[in-house]
């Protein structure tokens, strides 16, 4: 499989797009308050030549919207799920509904199921330790019995925290996977080798600097570290490099050298923290995408590597228990704009991305404090209801907007909250504390965002409404 997928690339790489990251994906998460339309989506991802997408479900309005696009598809289980695909039963009824229903002539190009989300992070306390496998092994089961095992494979997107290599050789050739979750590994890595499916696994470079003030910075990008690491006539320049020949490493120790491995998600925030920035998310990214072009690899897998950018949109809704940054992950803003250039040729031709089209938006009026308020003594127990129902990440330290005073602090609360609403009319008063205003009050780098429309209105092309009635006839057919 990833001798004759990179083969197949490189061909296309040639052939058809000249100088592009051939095979590039991002991730695509939903996880907002207002979303854009499906099909708007995939129309940026086909006018920015994105043929590659990664989701978190299999959601039936994504999946419509992707239908005879021919962009290839990785569906998803969410964690959530994945107890009750412990019975075989269920994951046959997960892939009728999910897979075999879209796999017609003009479907969904579905060439990986998700089996949950880095279910072995150590913050989930054990809770997915015993049913991932399971389920994993169900659900490609019960892929084979459809009669699409041949082309769609299973497999676990995995934290980069299941392996490492030992604190008193902290190099890659040391790597090894985690000695408390080695017995499920080994299950996983063995079964996966069997089907013919890749490992996947998500590399965050900008997570080794947030967790560790003492992290050499430069070592989180591509440009050169004054401080490689040094391992066995191996000079490791850069973090992503070492990280993933742990990986290789920890593959080899289990038997599984040549195990093809898939970078499921990698990227760079640009907001909620001191390094969360544009200027730091293009420096990542140009050199990402630079080494991608050039089909380097790593100094112990050589080559081309298949990869996911994480992500495509900024996600609002996310929860911030990992950070405040995590719901800047987009490399588009929340209304498809791009948040600065990029050149997915990787010959450092930066040019901004093709924005979503005919982006519907809410009213050009914000809701800001009222200066003429006179009782103050409300006023932050209402910035706090504000943000606990709308993000106020920017506000944070290190944030785009760290720098307000106390009044437009209040006013970014209060907007926030007043575009979550969709502008309602009991939305900004805040006991007489806010008011609507048509004045943009952004202040330099902190923008005042302007709500976009719910995504909820219904395509008037006829090809969608031809997939919706063809989907809802399979429907009827498997489970009645």
């Amino acid at each position: 499989m990833g001798l004759w997928a990179t083969s197949l690339c490189v061909l296309l790489f040639v052939i058809f797009e000249g100088f592009r990251v051939e095979c590039l994906g991002v991730n695509w998460g939903t996880m907002a308050t207002h979303k854009l339309p499906p099909e708007d989506v995939v129309q940026m991802l086909k006018d920015n030549g994105i043929n590659k997408v990664k989701l978190f479900d299999a959601e039936q309005s994504t999946m419509s919207a992707l239908a005879g696009s021919g962009i290839e598809v990785m569906v998803a289980i969410p964690n959530d799920q994945l107890d009750s695909m412990t019975s075989y039963k269920r994951a046959e009824k997960w892939v009728q509904h999910n897979i075999t229903r879209y796999t017609f002539n003009g479907g969904v190009n579905i060439k990986y199921v998700a089996v949950g989300n880095e279910p072995f992070l150590k913050s989930y306390n054990n809770s997915f330790l015993n049913i991932t496998f399971p389920a994993l092994q169900n659900i490609q089961n019960a892929i084979n019995e459809a009669g699409h095992g041949d082309t769609i494979k299973a497999t676990v997107p995995l934290n980069a925290d299941v392996y490492g290599s030992p604190e008193d050789n902290p190099v890659p050739s040391a790597g090894r996977f985690r000695q408390d979750i080695l017995g499920q590994m080994t299950q996983i890595v063995q079964f996966l080798d069997k089907n013919k499916a890749p490992f996947t696994v998500n590399i965050y470079p900008f997570l080794s600097l947030y967790g560790n003030d003492n992290f050499p910075i430069d070592y989180a990008f591509f440009d050169g570290a004054t401080l490689p690491i040094r391992d066995n006539g191996i000079d490791y320049l850069n973090v992503f490099d070492a990280n993933f020949d742990t990986l290789v490493s920890s593959l080899k120790a289990a038997g599984f050298g040549d195990m093809p491995i898939i970078i499921g998600e990698v990227g760079w925030p640009t907001n909620g923290d001191k390094n969360a920035n544009v200027r730091y998310a293009q420096r990542f990214y140009n050199g990402l995408l630079s080494r991608l072009a050039a089909n380097k690899g790593t100094p112990l897998r050589p080559g081309f590597i298949e990869v996911y950018l994480f992500g495509l949109i900024d996600e609002d809704a996310k929860s911030i228990a990992p950070g405040n940054f995590e719901r800047h992950w987009g490399i588009f803003r929340y209304d498809g704009q791009p948040k600065y250039e990029m050149d997915f040729s990787g010959q450092g031709q930066n040019k901004f991305l093709v924005p979503a089209q005919n982006v519907k938006y809410l009213p050009q009026q914000w809701c800001a404090f009222n200066p003429d308020a006179k009782d103050l003594s409300k006023l932050a127990e209402n910035v706090n209801y504000a943000c606990t129902f709308a993000d106020c990440t920017a506000l944070e330290y290190g944030s785009s907007c760290n720098g307000l005073d106390a009044n437009a602090n209040a006013s970014y609360a209060f907007n926030a909250y007043f575009q979550v609403q969709n502008q309602g009319d009991l939305s900004c008063n805040f006991q007489g504390l806010a008011s609507v205003t048509t004045q943009n009050i952004s202040q330099g780098e902190c923008n005042f965002t302007i709500q976009i429309m719910s995504s909820s209105r219904s395509s008037s092309a006829g090809p969608s409404l031809v997939v919706i009635l063809f989907l809802a006839f399979l429907t009827l057919i498997m489970f009645y």
